[in-house]
């Protein structure tokens, strides 16, 4: 299938839009903590960044408990992303499809031949033990994301052992984003995190832009115990990539407990009540483990609630899936009413086409 031009969510700037779904940043919003500290030190502004973000890294060692040898930081989750490609050049990749777009486009960049694992819908676009049979010597570097974006759909604790296991094996390299972790239930059961110890060839990925709802700002960081391989990813690019306003942000955002337990909290109730409603609408949703849901109805929905003010994430430029699929951000109770509404009042006109 052919793929429509390169996008994501968040394409509002050519559009009349009044609720923005696409995009699975938090629905509060910037911290105003965060606010603050950014208005607190805008006199530093004028001042170049510290290049190897050493406050930010002491934060992020005490916060993840972790050497501070074992963090890079960068301009988003995708920066580091093509950093690390760039710096390992895999002649040969698996990722799997439906995934988040990124990895394909840094693994193309370095002329990476791609292998993908296709998820299916038999199997509620679950990665399961099929994956173990698809690993093998030829690979050079596994990309997996958990949850998986777009379906949300998590990799159970034993099945990632067993892949780490496989990748021991074959000496494959795995790459994990856990930027939307944050939101699930039992996150920490769910990290490889634990796992980084001693192996050096698991890069852990995870970014500000989802749980702080700092996609503007530009911040994310990873955690991997090749300090060799960390060098090599900070001379991959410019200098200055992590700018102050980024380096003061996630300092702060790091200490906001209360806004992130109080997040999780609507993100918990709210996305329940998304997951059933769109039942009732005898839509096909796939349940969610994050801050989004995943469904699938006519293509012309997306359409028609773009007629309304609404934009969602129609998903037909993601590998392997068609623009029946769809992707919706949990926002506040409101906002997710005004949605179901209007997908109820589309299913009503259309119920005899």
């Amino acid at each position: 299938m052919e793929q429509k031009l390169y996008r994501h969510g968040g394409e509002i700037y050519d559009k009349e839009i009044t609720w923005d779904f696409s995009v699975n940043t938090n629905p509060f919003g910037l911290p105003e903590g965060v606010k603050d500290a950014l208005i607190k030190h805008m006199e530093e502004y004028s001042l170049y960044p510290d290049n190897c973000c050493t406050g930010l890294i002491t934060a992020l060692s005490d916060y993840e408990e972790i050497n501070r040898n074992y963090i890079i930081c960068g301009n988003g989750a995708s920066d580091l992303i093509f950093r690390l490609c760039y710096a390992i050049k895999p002649k040969k990749a698996m990722v799997t499809a439906p995934s988040f777009s990124e990895y394909e486009k840094a693994l193309k960049e370095v002329g990476c031949e791609l292998e993908y694992a296709y998820l299916t819908e038999a199997e509620d676009f679950l990665v399961t033990e099929r994956l173990l049979e698809e690993l093998n010597e030829t690979l050079d570097l596994l990309f997996l994301c958990n949850p998986n974006n777009p379906t949300g759909a998590l990799i159970s604790p034993g099945l990632l052992k067993d892949i780490i296991k496989y990748c021991h094996k074959y000496h494959i390299f795995l790459v994990m984003d856990e930027c939307f972790l944050d939101f699930t239930d039992e996150a920490e059961a769910y990290s490889v995190k634990k796992y980084l110890e001693g192996n050096d060839k698991i890069f852990l990925l995870k970014a500000f832009t989802k749980i702080y709802a700092m996609a503007g700002i530009r911040l994310g960081y990873g955690l991997c115990s090749s300090e060799k391989l960390l060098r090599l990813m900070s001379a991959m690019g410019p200098a200055w990539n992590v700018s102050i306003p980024a380096q003061v942000a996630g300092i702060q955002a790091l200490k906001e407990e209360s806004y992130r337990l109080k997040s999780k909290d609507l993100i918990s109730e709210e996305k329940i009540y998304l997951y059933e409603s769109l039942r009732k609408l005898g839509l096909k949703v796939f349940k969610p483990a994050a801050n989004y849901l995943f469904f699938k109805c006519r293509e012309s929905l997306y359409d028609w609630l773009l007629g309304k003010g609404i934009l969602i994430r129609q998903c037909d430029n993601y590998h392997g899936l068609t623009p029946e699929y769809f992707r919706i951000a949990v926002k506040k109770h409101k906002e997710n009413e005004i949605l179901i509404k209007a997908i109820t009042e589309y299913k009503c006109r259309h119920k005899e086409q």
